[in-house]
C-alpha cells in the first residue's frame, strides 16, 4: 500500500510527526506519558501506540496487561494512512506475539518510507524494580536489524551484549560493538548509572557514547564506524523517572526535525541535562530537609521519586556536553589562537571566499575586513608561489586574508591565518599553527562540530551552509537559519561566520542573526559587475 497523506492533512500539518510504540505508566513518569511531553516540548506531533497499561506508582510495579495486537494493528493502519511517521520510538514491548507484529509493521513502514528513523529503547525492567516484559534478551534479535538506532543503559547494554558470540565484555565500546553486530546501524550507551570520575578534581562525570555505523564508499567496500562521545557534570536529583524515555523520544524528535544523528544525539544529552537540572534544586531542599529531621534510623525514609522535568529546546550553554574526542584530548596543552582583534561591537562584515589572485587584486581595494584564498590544487609547485604572492598584496592593505587549507604555506609565509576543514583538523599540526602566530577559523556544519571546535579556542568559527550552494553537496548539512540561531547562542565570545548559499537577497536576513561575518563566494564570483556588486553588499552590512 502507497501511504499518501490526505489533502487537508498535508496542508494542516507543519510539524513532523513521531509514532511512540510503548507502555502506558499510571504514575506519569515514563512511557508513552514522557514520550508525549517530550514531543511536544520539541515541537513534534505525537501519535501513540500502547502496548501495556502497567499498574506502579514511584516504589513498585504491581502488574503489566499487554494490549492486544489486533488493536495494536488496527491503530498503525489507521494512523499509516493520513499521520505517516518521520520517526518511531519503540519501548515497551510485552510479550513474544507483539514483537512478531512489530517487526512486520517496520518491514511494511520502512518499504514505503526510506527515510523513517527507528529509535528502540530497550526497556525490560522498571527503575523502581521490577520485570515489564515476558520476552528473553533473545527475542529482540529478528527487530534489531530494523533499529537505526538503540539507546540502552549500561545494565541494558551489558545484558545485550550476551546476545553476541563475542564472549561478554563489560568494556563500553566493546560492548557497542558487539550489540552493533546484531544489525543495528547506532547503538547509543547512556552513562547515567555508571560514576566517572575525573582525577584532577574528583567530580563525577556523565558520559554517553554513540558507535555509529557509516556507510561504505566507492572508495571502499569496508563499511566503518564513527564514535561519537559526550560528558556532562553528573546532576543528582531525585526527579528522574522517564529519564530514559525521554532521552529516545528527544532522539526521535530531533531526528524528525531533520538532524544527523551526532546534531541529534548532542541536542539529546543537553535536553536531558536541562531537565535534571531544573529540578536538582528541589533535590537539595529535600535533602536538605531529611538532614535536620531527628530520626534514629534515616534508612527508612524513601527519597521522593519523581517524574523527570520535561523542559524545552535546548539553548543554554551550560547545558550542552563537553565532547570527548581524540583531537581535543591531544591538544589539551594547545596554546590559545591569536584573536583577530575586533573592537568592542566591531563585526567582520562581508566575508569573500575567493580562488585566485586576480579576485583578490579586485577586492583588497575595497577595505574589506576580511577575505579567503581558497585554492582548490594540491600541486605545491603551482600552489606556493601564488600563496606567497597573496600574502605580500595583502599585507598593503588592512585586510585580514586567510589560506584555505595550506597551513604549512600559510605559515612559510607568515599569513595572516588559516581557515581548515572539519575533515582536515585531524591532518593539521594546530601546535605549530598557532605557535607560529597565526589566527585560525574553522569550517563547523551543526552544534556537534561546532562545539568540538570550540573547544580548540579558534579565532573564529564558521558554520554551514545555511542555504543549499552550487560550491559543495550539503546534502543533510543545510542549517537555515533557525539553527543559526540556535548555535550561535553556543558561541559565547567566538566570533561566528555565516557561510552557503547567501545571496544579495539573502544577506539582511542571515545578517539579522547576529552573525560576525557573512561568507560569499558565487554572490561575488558569478555577478555580472563583481565590485559592485560586493560594495552593495558590503554597505548592507554596517
Amino acid at each position: 500500500m502507497t501511504i499518501t497523506p490526505s489533502f487537508l492533512a498535508s496542508k494542516l500539518t507543519k510539524k513532523p510527526i513521531i509514532w511512540s510504540i510503548s507502555g502506558a505508566d499510571c504514575s506519569g513518569g515514563a512511557g508513552i506519558a514522557a514520550d508525549i511531553k517530550t514531543g511536544h516540548s520539541l515541537k513534534v506531533e505525537v501519535c501513540h501506540l500502547i502496548t501495556a497499561n502497567t499498574v506502579q506508582n514511584s516504589k513498585r510495579v504491581s502488574s503489566i496487561n499487554p494490549i492486544e495486537v489486533k488493536i495494536l494493528a488496527e491503530q498503525a493502519q489507521a494512523l499509516r494512512i493520513d499521520k505517516p511517521p518521520a520517526a518511531i520510538k519503540i519501548g515497551l514491548i510485552a510479550n513474544g506475539e507483539q514483537i512478531n507484529w512489530l517487526v512486520e509493521l517496520l518491514l511494511s513502514l520502512k518499504a514505503q518510507l526510506p527515510d523513517l528513523f527507528v529509535v528502540y529503547d530497550p526497556v525490560g525492567q522498571a527503575s523502581v524494580g521490577g520485570f515489564l516484559t515476558t520476552l528473553s534478551t533473545g527475542a529482540l534479535k529478528s527487530l534489531l536489524p530494523l533499529v537505526d538506532v538503540i539507546t540502552p543503559n549500561i545494565i541494558e547494554a551489558k545484558q545485550l551484549n550476551t546476545l553476541h558470540e563475542t564472549s561478554p565484555n563489560n568494556n563500553v565500546l566493546n560492548m557497542a560493538k558487539n550489540i552493533l553486530k546484531l544489525g543495528c546501524n547506532a547503538v547509543i550507551i547512556k552513562g547515567g548509572h555508571a560514576s566517572d570520575k575525573i582525577p584532577s578534581n574528583a567530580k563525577t562525570y556523565c558520559t554517553d557514547i554513540c558507535l555509529q555505523n557509516l556507510a561504505s564508499t566507492l572508495s571502499t567496500t569496508k563499511a566503518t564506524t564513527q564514535l561519537i562521545t559526550l560528558q556532562s557534570p553528573k546532576l543528582n536529583t531525585s526527579y528522574s523517572h522517564g529519564g530514559g524515555c525521554s532521552f529516545a523520544s528527544a532522539l526521535a524528535s530531533f531526528l524528525a526535525h531533520g538532524y544527523l544523528l551526532r546534531d541529534a544525539f548532542t541536542l539529546t544529552k543537553a535536553y536531558i541535562n536541562q531537565g535534571l537540572s531544573l529540578t536538582t534544586e528541589i533535590a537539595t531542599e529535600i535533602s536538605s530537609d531529611t538532614t535536620n529531621v531527628n530520626i534514629t534510623d534515616k534508612s527508612e525514609i524513601n527519597p521522593y521519586y519523581g517524574a523527570f522535568e520535561q523542559g524545552m529546546w535546548p539553548s543554554k550553554p551550560t547545558d550542552f556536553p563537553k565532547i570527548i574526542s581524540p583531537i581535543t584530548q591531544q591538544l589539551q596543552s594547545l596554546p590559545c589562537f591569536q584573536s583577530l582583534n575586533l573592537s568592542n561591537k566591531e563585526k567582520l562584515g562581508l566575508y569573500p571566499v575567493i580562488d585566485s589572485l586576480t579576485w583578490l587584486e579586485r577586492l583588497l581595494p575595497l577595505n574589506l575586513n576580511i577575505i579567503q584564498l581558497r585554492i582548490k590544487n594540491n600541486d605545491i609547485k603551482v600552489v606556493e608561489p601564488l600563496i606567497e604572492k597573496a600574502v605580500t598584496m595583502a599585507r598593503d592593505y588592512k585586510c585580514r586574508l586567510f589560506i584555505n587549507d595550506h597551513w604549512q604555506l600559510a605559515i612559510k609565509y607568515g599569513a595572516y591565518g588559516v581557515h581548515i576543514g572539519q575533515e582536515d583538523l585531524n591532518g593539521a599540526d594546530l601546535d605549530a599553527i598557532a605557535k607560529a602566530g597565526l589566527r585560525l577559523g574553522i569550517s563547523t556544519h551543526g552544534c556537534y562540530e561546532f562545539l568540538l571546535a570550540k573547544q580548540l579556542q579558534p579565532s573564529y568559527l564558521a558554520i554551514g551552509a545555511i542555504f543549499p550552494t552550487k560550491t559543495k553537496n550539503m546534502t543533510g548539512q543545510i542549517q537555515g537559519l533557525s539553527n543559526l540561531t540556535q548555535i550561535l547562542a553556543l558561541a559565547d565570545t567566538v566570533p561566528v561566520v555565516a557561510i552557503g548559499g547567501i545571496n544579495q537577497q539573502r544577506l539582511a536576513q542571515v545578517w539579522s542573526t547576529g552573525v560576525s561575518a557573512v561568507a560569499v563566494v558565487t554572490a561575488i564570483t558569478e555577478a555580472r559587475h563583481p565590485v559592485i556588486a560586493a560594495q552593495a553588499m558590503q554597505a548592507q552590512l554596517i
